[in-house]
């Protein structure tokens, strides 16, 4: 399993995304361009001494990220979604794809895309924060593989 980011605008979200590749030992691509310098004192406080840790790969953009990733499916997370979280079934070599902040993912993004899922929220709320996504996302998808990392 691989999270992805989508031309991200935020800082924080790249740097506490950082720290969840470290934590869950998942790969994490960028496509870029983003909004922000990578050395961004943000992102640096919010991925803290996790870096080395962590596994990211910058993409020039989507289609350097397209010509050079793995095999697996494109699952893209998004409020414009098809199938909720909870009735989503992952595979191991899943790509959890996120789109821009500001503006999420374009159509073209959508049209590669083989699912789209969304996170049940509140239907007075807009959506939930990147980061944040992403985390719950790749908790449930590595809880349903039997891959979140056991204490010793």
């Amino acid at each position: 399993m691989r999270l992805a980011l989508f031309q991200p605008d935020i800082p924080q979200n790249v740097g506490a995304c950082i720290r969840q590749s470290a934590c869950f030992d998942v790969e994490l691509h960028v496509i870029e361009p983003v909004g922000f310098r990578f050395d961004d004192r943000a992102m640096k406080r919010a991925a803290l001494d996790y870096g080395p840790l962590s596994h990211m790969t910058r993409h020039a953009d989507w289609e350097a990220f397209q010509r050079d990733r793995a095999p697996g499916r494109l699952v893209l997370f998004t409020t414009r979604g098809a199938t909720p979280l909870t009735g989503f079934e992952f595979q191991p070599d899943d790509i959890l794809l996120f789109g821009r902040e500001s503006a999420g993912a374009p159509d073209y993004v959508h049209a590669a895309a083989d699912a789209r899922v969304f996170i049940p929220i509140r239907p007075e709320t807009r959506s939930l924060n990147l980061s944040v996504s992403a985390g719950i996302a790749l908790w449930e998808g590595l809880r349903q593989l039997d891959g979140l990392p056991v204490r010793s």
